[in-house]
């Protein structure tokens, strides 16, 4: 920055970012459609409303409402599971856009940015030129955004999460603005200290004692005193590539050769940055201006072409390649962290064969929908493992220390019985059963610092009973209360 010249910071603050980013991705609907449209996220057991637009808030909807409620105050809602990650890569394209005003841009939280527009306004006609041409390209974009300039990133920050007009002041401003934690503001609304203004009429003294250096630092920052750095994002690798073809192609074979000539390529930036492909998105332009997209999700991070290649033929046989394909372009949507350590670790713990699988069945079904077991830290039978889907988990090996458990669970069934050891002859879902040899007993405790009705009874002595007629069963006896329960089934 040259030397004497006022630093000037822009900050946008999108405050609908999710909510916009869906609406404008559907062909039929936009962001300032009037119905009323929500996304929703589990938490605390129920879905709450995590972004809604303002057709929403219209009917009184508001973020953290459950959607049950929801629904009842507005049954024409509209709704949709939130994508935190794919709202994190919209703000990243928001960022890029906004270095066309300045190539000094920074994310703010996860839902706005900071500019420091300091030497390039006079670019665009002048300052309030600038924003106007922010607020009207963000408009036609269909994304409600607030925005405002200032000396400091703090007051700019104020400005557009608080401000109600251009000329508004960051005294007269509430103390919330400052970007203190919600504790903080209570506290100092108790004691009459509701706007900026009040604050600054304290000695700083007081202010550091009563509340803290942190509430001193906010100010300081907001009013020029302490500087704040704005962060510039840096370049985010782009994992795509291209392949313009002289002459259209249509045959199946043709577009799988280009395919894997674009794997290979892909493959090696992957590569050059330690990553590898979760999720691949190969997009072919028809030489009628239409296009045709093929999405393969993989069960774990690759970046091997010739592993890769096969998995897509399901989904490019299925093209129509209409008068021809005369672009291709596969890119890179979902990418993780793969050294090469990993690559050597992973092959040696899960065959690759087996990731082809779960890539090729999850491709038809969904990949959270091929689920498998894994152990949990706890020794009571029902909370000793959880359902994870294969593609994300791997296992630990934790189940060694229990000795064997049935396949089956199910609640446990009564049966007939006298004594600490299994009975002889007992009658099991209408069967009638002999114990051949049984093995036993393992004592198990219930974990008194977990409300559990079904372990209130005390502690169980489990057997493993084969019976002569076939039958391979899990049994406990509680000694506090005598009985005699069938609780799995082996293999």
């Amino acid at each position: 920055m040259l030397s004497g010249m006022r630093k000037r910071v822009v900050s946008m603050w999108f405050p609908r970012l999710p909510s916009d980013r869906v609406l404008r991705a559907r062909a039929q609907v936009t962001a300032n459609d009037n119905r009323p449209f929500v996304l929703t996220h589990h938490e605390k057991n129920t879905d709450r409303i995590y972004c809604l637009n303002r057709a929403a808030e219209a009917q009184g909807l508001h973020r953290g409402m459950g959607v049950s409620d929801a629904r009842a105050y507005c049954p024409e809602l509209q709704s949709q599971p939130a994508d935190t990650v794919a709202d994190a890569r919209f703000l990243q394209m928001l960022a890029r856009w906004s270095k066309r005003y300045c190539p000094w841009v920074g994310l703010d939280g996860a839902d706005g940015l900071m500019l420091n527009i300091a030497g390039s306004a006079h670019l665009f006609g002048g300052e309030a030129a600038m924003l106007d041409d922010m607020r009207h390209r963000l408009a036609r974009a269909g994304l409600s955004g607030h925005i405002a300039a200032a000396n400091t990133r703090g007051a700019a920050w104020a400005l557009t999460h608080y401000g109600r007009a251009a000329h508004d002041d960051i005294r007269t401003l509430p103390v919330a603005a400052l970007r203190l934690d919600a504790k903080t503001d209570t506290a100092l609304q108790r004691l009459g200290l509701r706007k900026v203004s009040d604050l600054l009429a304290l000695p700083r003294a007081t202010i550091a004692r009563r509340f803290g250096p942190d509430v001193v630092l906010r100010l300081d920052q907001a009013m020029g005193a302490q500087d704040e750095v704005i962060t510039p994002m840096g370049e985010v690798p782009h994992y795509g590539v291209r392949l313009t073809l002289p002459d259209p192609i249509g045959l199946a074979a043709d577009v799988m050769m280009g395919t894997e000539r674009l794997l290979v390529r892909l493959c090696d930036k992957l590569k050059e940055q330690d990553m590898g492909a979760r999720q691949l998105q190969l997009t072919l332009r028809r030489v009628d201006q239409g296009a045709q997209q093929v999405e393969l999700r993989l069960a774990a991070p690759m970046r091997d072409a010739d592993r890769i290649s096969p998995l897509f033929e399901r989904g490019i046989g299925a093209v129509d390649a209409g008068f021809g394909i005369d672009q291709m372009r596969l890119e890179a949507t979902q990418v993780e962290p793969l050294l090469n350590a990993q690559i050597t670790t992973a092959t040696a713990s899960r065959p690759d064969g087996l990731d082809d699988l779960i890539t090729r069945l999850g491709n038809r079904i969904g990949l959270e929908n091929i689920q498998r077991l894994l152990p949990a830290d706890s020794h009571i039978p029902e909370r000793s493992f959880q359902i994870a889907p294969a593609a994300y988990s791997t296992s630990n090996g934790a189940w060694s220390r229990h000795r064997p458990r049935p396949l089956k669970l199910f609640p446990p069934e009564p049966i007939l019985g006298a004594g600490s050891q299994p009975p002889t002859r007992f009658r099991w879902r209408r069967m009638s059963l002999t114990t051949g040899r049984s093995t036993g007993p393992e004592r198990i405790a219930p974990e008194w610092w977990l409300p559990d009705e079904a372990w209130r009874t005390g502690v169980r002595d489990y057997w493993y009973v084969e019976t002569r007629e076939g039958r391979r069963l899990w049994l406990f006896h509680t000694p506090q209360n005598p009985g005699w329960f069938v609780h799995g089934e082996f293999a």
